[in-house]
């Protein structure tokens, strides 16, 4: 069992967990006008003195739109930082870092799987930094080199319309290899691995699941007669499910719990019973940062209870990682699932060249 998996499995027998992932925007969004001036963040040239937050700060955010705004709102109204975001699935993240590594247009990356950060990491593009709030948190959760903080957790499931199983005449899937099924051709929706953190969670849980990235590959090509679309959204699948426009979808589980709380009453989640794949969202510092010290304190402050607790008050129902944030019965034990022995390292590692292999194998990655 890996470190993560037995920080998961010790977190799993003191709380009861949750059941995340997109459009892009050309400018960020802003938060609502806060009043008040700017707080401190310490300084690294004095640790005792406290150190001049910057006046605005620009956030990378890979959750929902409404916890994205949430979020930036919040701190904002906290620390009088003028904070704005834009959305951003997790594959366009990685790239706009790139493209902008030398005159950074984010300062910290919220939101997320922490497979795109490490693949971020490795590129030098973002910055190490131990948070003192970091000690709330089990290490299982934090990166051991820092360049990133874990702020949830979230468990890849299926999103299925139950009004269109019906019509098909087929129960909800309830294993990976329900998906092969011939009923379901042209009724299944996914992102993409190349531009979707999901997306590449579940195709990195088949290369677990299928012992090689040849047998994982081979597999998602079955599947891909049965795939009507895939798009650049995690989450989005999701939402076709729910207005009926296939029958199930593959998705992390919150977010199909969060739309059928919305009002897409025929939506109801499984989770694969053969194992499946979980993430844990991350936040990080930009490198070369234009705002650092507002940076930084947004990295201690996304480690806090009180930011962790936005996510479920938004009907964003993952498991929080600071023990110290209230929990919510929505969200699942992770004693009813199995998990596979995710290695994020190595999923990071094997991402550009598996994501291609996939954009040339099986389907190319959607431009809109």
């Amino acid at each position: 069992m890996t470190r993560i998996a037995r920080g998961i499995a010790a977190a799993a027998a003191v709380s009861a967990l949750l059941l995340t992932s997109c459009a892009i925007e050309d400018e960020p969004t802003t938060a609502p006008p806060a009043d008040g001036g700017t707080q401190a963040a310490g300084d690294a040239s004095d640790p005792a003195a406290p150190a001049e937050l910057e006046d605005s700060l620009v956030v990378a955010c890979g959750n929902q739109e409404d916890v994205c705004q949430a979020w930036v709102s919040a701190f904002e109204e906290e620390t009088g930082v003028a904070t704005s975001y834009v959305r951003l699935a997790s594959g366009e993240a990685v790239a706009r870092l790139e493209s902008a590594r030398s005159n950074p247009e984010f300062d910290v990356w919220h939101g997320g799987p922490v497979d795109g950060y490490n693949v971020a990491a490795s590129a030098d593009l973002l910055e190490q930094y131990q948070s003192p709030v970091a000690s709330e948190i089990d290490s299982a959760y934090m990166d051991p080199d820092g360049y990133w903080g874990g702020v949830y957790i979230g468990v890849l499931g299926f999103c299925s319309n139950q009004a269109v199983l019906d019509d098909l005449g087929i129960e909800a899937p309830q294993t990976w290899d329900d998906l092969l099924k011939p009923e379901l051709k042209g009724q299944i929706m996914m992102a993409h691995p190349a531009t979707s953190g999901t997306a590449f969670t579940t195709l990195w849980t088949q290369v677990v699941l299928r012992g090689g990235e040849d047998e994982a590959l081979d597999w998602m090509g079955q599947m891909h007669g049965n795939i009507l679309q895939y798009t650049k959204s995690g989450s989005a699948p999701a939402q076709s499910a729910g207005r009926g426009e296939v029958a199930t979808s593959i998705v992390f589980s919150h977010d199909c719990v969060k739309y059928e709380e919305q009002g897409m009453s025929d939506l109801v989640t499984t989770i694969p019973g053969d194992g499946t794949g979980w993430e844990i969202g991350g936040v990080a510092l930009i490198a070369n940062a234009q705002n650092p010290n507002a940076a930084k304190a947004y990295y201690d402050w996304a480690l806090s209870p009180a930011a962790q607790e936005i996510g479920p008050q938004h009907q964003s129902y993952q498991l929080l990682t600071n023990p110290n944030a209230a929990s919510d019965e929505r969200m699942v034990n992770l004693d009813d699932i199995t998990l596979v022995d995710y290695d994020f390292s190595a999923a990071a590692d094997a991402k550009s060249a598996l994501t291609a292999r996939f954009d040339e194998e099986i389907a190319t990655a959607p431009r809109e």
